[in-house]
């Protein structure tokens, strides 16, 4: 789940409530997820000191707002810095927050503060976003930001990244990265990685999906691909509702949901669940894209994704209260209760725990 900087965990968007988030901690209640990624993210921006500054102050907002949350709610959820932290807090009945950060651009020009976010709990780092920036290059350039369409692969300070990061046990996150420099951090690395949130390009070509090429390196590698429900990753949209999305945010949010007012949002969302009702959707069965990759490269490679609040869902999983509904969709399909635990969490938590192994040796 993306955390917005201006209002998480303030009266705006009580998570210890029922939101209009995807994720809140009723909604997790009411559909089992026992442990949530929340991510720290920065847009990216120019190659500057100043843009590196701000996207920083960005990233600590982020952080800051995260750590309100968890402190509010004690009894209810924990912060999980480490693969046994995870099942400890499971086994004290709490809800689990694990931290990421998509997109390594606020780090800044050096790997300094690799050590500070180590310690903070960052779990994962994503290299890129939209956008190359000074570690790697990106699936998806920016014209904007006069990215070269061809893939730059890792910088020198994205190899010293990739190290870095290895040493201080924190997941190398290959979602959003260019083929060029996913398989350039793959063959650095001395853990396994993790595609946090993709899915696969041979069932549905998008920018942002893993060819079968990459899908064989990450297994080589012995790392995860968490396949993500995010309806524009798993199947072609139908175009009139697309456009008619797009103008909404235009009309409704043109400054963002954050900076939105309640009456823009209320009547956004009405529009929009209103247009969902009208149009065909994609959804939960077609989301099985997983199928695919588990015969590609195993189950022990496989994970499962939603990207909620940044985009994510489909029709029968909009949110982290029907997350049930996709366990039922992998039981229609034949999954095991012991694949279906590797899919949602046991996968990651043998890859984090490779990880912290790596940092010690």
């Amino acid at each position: 789940m993306w955390i917005s900087v201006s209002g998480y965990a303030t009266h705006l968007l009580d998570a210890g409530g029922f939101t209009k988030a995807q994720v809140d901690l009723p909604k997790t209640r009411a559909g089992g997820l026992d442990a949530v990624f929340l991510i720290v993210y920065a847009a990216e921006g120019a190659l500057t000191a100043e843009a590196y500054e701000l996207a920083a102050d960005t990233a600590e907002h982020s952080y800051q707002a995260i750590m309100r949350m968890i402190r509010a709610y004690p009894e209810q959820v924990g912060l999980a810095r480490t693969a046994d932290d995870v099942e400890a807090l499971h086994k004290a009945g709490k809800r689990i927050v694990l931290l990421g950060m998509e997109n390594a651009y606020p780090v800044g020009d050096s790997i300094k503060d690799v050590p500070k976010w180590a310690e903070r709990g960052i779990r994962y780092v994503g290299l890129t976003h939209i956008g190359h920036n000074q570690f790697s290059g990106s699936s998806n350039p920016r014209a904007d930001l006069n990215d070269s369409e061809n893939n730059p692969g890792l910088s020198a300070l994205g190899r010293q990244l990739v190290k870095a990061l290895n040493q201080h046990g924190i997941l190398i996150d290959v979602s959003h990265v260019g083929k060029k420099s996913m398989l350039e951090a793959i063959k650095l690395s001395t853990a396994p990685v993790i595609a946090s949130h993709s899915s696969a390009m041979s069932v549905h070509a998008n920018l942002r999906n893993l060819d079968d090429e990459q899908l064989d390196a990450l297994k080589a590698n012995g790392g995860v691909a968490q396949m993500v429900a995010f309806r524009s990753y798993v199947a072609e949209l139908d175009p009139a509702p697309a456009a008619a999305i797009s103008e909404l945010r235009q009309q409704y949010l043109p400054n963002g949901w954050a900076n939105a007012n309640e009456e823009q949002r209320t009547s956004y969302d009405a529009k929009l669940t209103q247009l969902r009702s009208e149009h065909p959707d994609v959804t939960l069965a077609q989301f099985v894209i997983i199928n695919y990759a588990v015969n590609r490269i195993g189950i022990e490679h496989v994970g499962i994704a939603s990207d909620f609040d940044g985009g994510g869902g489909v029709e029968g999983w909009n949110d982290a209260s029907e997350t049930l509904n996709a366990t039922w969709e992998l039981m229609r399909r034949g999954y095991t209760k012991a694949q279906i635990q590797a899919l949602w969490g046991g996968n990651v938590l043998r890859i984090l725990r490779q990880a912290e192994q790596a940092a010690k040796n």
